[in-house]
């Protein structure tokens, strides 16, 4: 099992396309991804979980990664929120 934090970067936070983004970006891997913040704990793989998160600008997400490709399910998401979700800020 691999354990995170990962912090919310860009401007509107985890807004629905930032949240489908990384669902999507979840959904590629078999392994179960987890993500929490302010005490409640969300299946990543879900885009309305995400979204009821709440997650603005600054927040921390802690993220658990536990499968055979939990190595490379942790890089893409990582590489996919430190890219702003694409959206260029």
């Amino acid at each position: 099992m691999i354990e995170k934090d990962i912090d919310i970067i860009n401007k509107l936070g985890l807004h629905a396309r930032a949240a489908a983004k990384l669902a999507s970006t979840c959904n590629h891997f078999a392994c179960s991804i987890k993500t929490s913040a302010g005490g409640k704990s969300i299946d990543a793989k879900s885009v309305m979980s995400l979204m009821l998160l709440a997650a603005g600008q600054g927040t921390t997400l802690h993220f658990e990664f536990d499968g055979k490709d939990e190595a490379e399910a942790y890089q893409q998401v990582n590489d996919v929120i430190a890219d702003y979700f694409g959206e260029g800020q």
